[in-house]
């Protein structure tokens, strides 16, 4: 008998970066619709997978980069937790999320292939359009929360069928 991969059985190590700003009307949240891949027309915050050897944070810069074309300094960027994706019916889609804040980069947002970017107020998040987790710890995150869960979605791939973890709660 062989000795097993472990690395067979990890899940994708992504990241995810909600990048805030003070609107003409109160905070917003840089989002986008995602225009390909996992999530495909869902909206979504700018973000993506690791690569190689990066460290979560070298991803979230890369990755923002990537997407909505806006230079982060990695001092900026504040981390608010980690959320492990459970797929059941879909194992290949299971993944490990950090979750990061922004307050401060250079440049203007501009879509790319990946992401159409748009602010929106904070207030105002099209829930009902992104993934279903969301609205079970974003705005806690958004309002200086962190967020520390699994989440399991049901059969549809679509739906929390159930969570565990801190930060995360009823619907916002």
């Amino acid at each position: 008998m062989t000795e097993r991969d472990e690395s067979k059985t990890q899940h994708p190590a992504v990241v995810v970066v909600y990048l805030l700003r003070d609107g003409p009307h109160g905070p917003e949240v840089l989002l986008g619709e995602k225009r390909r891949g996992l999530g495909t027309g869902r909206v979504v915050g700018p973000g993506g997978k690791r690569e190689g050897d990066e460290t979560a944070v070298e991803t979230a810069v890369r990755e923002v980069a990537e997407e909505v074309g806006l230079r982060v300094d990695p001092a900026d960027l504040e981390a608010r937790g980690t959320l492990d994706y459970r797929f059941p019916y879909r194992p290949s889609w299971s993944q490990v999320s950090d979750v990061f804040v922004c307050r401060r980069w250079q440049g203007d947002p501009s879509g790319g292939e990946e992401l159409d970017p748009r602010w929106v107020p904070v207030d105002a998040v099209p829930f009902d359009a992104m993934w279903d987790d969301a609205r079970y710890w974003l705005p806690g995150v958004l309002a200086g929360g962190r967020v520390e869960a699994r989440v399991v979605f049901a059969e549809d791939n679509a739906s929390v069928a159930g969570f565990t973890g801190t930060g995360i709660g009823e619907p916002g």
